[in-house]
């Protein structure tokens, strides 16, 4: 008998050492609890310009709430707002300043308020979306909805000339479909899935939409540790331009990127009862040339992005 109870004692004991070297990370959210995370990027784009530098800073605070409202053996759906949307750019001493806690005015000549008032309506709208246990927006089932609800309001837009028709196009891509998920997948889509253990690797391929552009991230994780209920894990990314990465039309030119190439490295802690991320801290280097065309004009701007962001699970 004192053999049994020292062989059962043994065997719970590799238990309870194999349990602190695995742990199952997919997203698991409580049903209809709600999450909040904060992310707060700061960002220096240093561009060349017929041979004169220069910088833009920019900041960009973005809260976004999560509740899961139901789940199947394959996906779950979420009600997922965004609470605040802020973004403060400096360029060359001229500062723009649009947030979505002001209301904003359409009609303003003013872009800052005009853009203020999208991101306000924007935060006051419910997306419903479909992930699987990665954390991977698989769908924005009212999608449409929001986009023409925001949309139908650009026609009040008073300013006039390539201004107005950049703005549009700015508005419209802010508020697609594509760019939607890469705002949601900023804070979710990191996980494997399914068990993993210590030292174990994985990899995550998103395409990003962000400035009108679409970038491929390959971005390779590593479970390093395990304690309690806390998963620490570093990942390593890769950034290039999609490969049917559509150009940019501004203000009548046609701006290419498809040498754009960076990579970006991170620190993060994972709550692994909820698969949602409890911080995370990135760094990121994007550089190439910006190919500029148009009737009777051409010109390459070569372009260095360097970044810091991290995402703060709020309690």
């Amino acid at each position: 008998m004192k053999r049994i109870l020292l062989l059962t004692a043994v065997i719970l004991t590799g238990v309870t050492v194999m349990a602190q070297n695995s742990a199952t990370l997919k997203l698991n959210p409580e049903k209809n609890k709600v999450y909040r995370l904060k992310s707060v990027s700061e960002q220096t784009v240093s561009q060349t310009v017929n041979g004169n530098l220069q910088n833009v800073e920019s900041k960009v605070e973005y809260t976004m709430s999560l509740k899961m409202v139901d789940i199947t053996p394959d996906l779950l759906v979420a009600e997922i707002r965004f609470d605040t949307l802020v973004t403060n750019t400096n360029t060359m001493g001229k500062t723009a300043n649009i947030s979505s806690t002001a209301e904003g005015d359409i009609k303003s000549s003013e872009t800052d308020d005009i853009m203020s008032y999208i991101m306000n309506k924007l935060s006051k709208s419910a997306l419903f979306v479909k992930m699987d246990f990665t954390g991977r927006p698989l769908e924005i089932i009212n999608a449409k909805m929001v986009s023409d609800m925001v949309l139908k309001d650009t026609g009040l837009i008073t300013l006039t000339g390539p201004v107005a028709s950049a703005l549009k196009t700015q508005i419209a891509g802010t508020v697609s479909d594509e760019s939607l998920k890469t705002i949601i997948g900023m804070f979710t889509w990191c996980l494997p899935g399914r068990q993993i253990s210590v030292g174990e690797k994985w990899d995550v391929t998103q395409e990003m939409y962000a400035g009108g552009m679409s970038l491929n991230i390959l971005t390779t994780y590593r479970l390093d540790a395990i304690e309690g209920n806390f998963a620490k894990v570093t990942a390593e990314s890769q950034f290039k331009a999609s490969d049917h990465a559509a150009p940019i039309q501004s203000g009548g030119a046609t701006v290419t990127y498809g040498n754009l190439k960076g990579m970006g490295k991170s620190n993060m802690v994972i709550d692994i009862s909820t698969g949602l991320v409890s911080e995370d801290n990135v760094k990121t280097r994007i550089s190439g040339n910006l190919d500029v065309s148009a009737p009777g004009f051409s010109m390459q701007i070569p372009l260095d992005i360097n970044g810091e962001s991290k995402v703060r699970a709020l309690k």
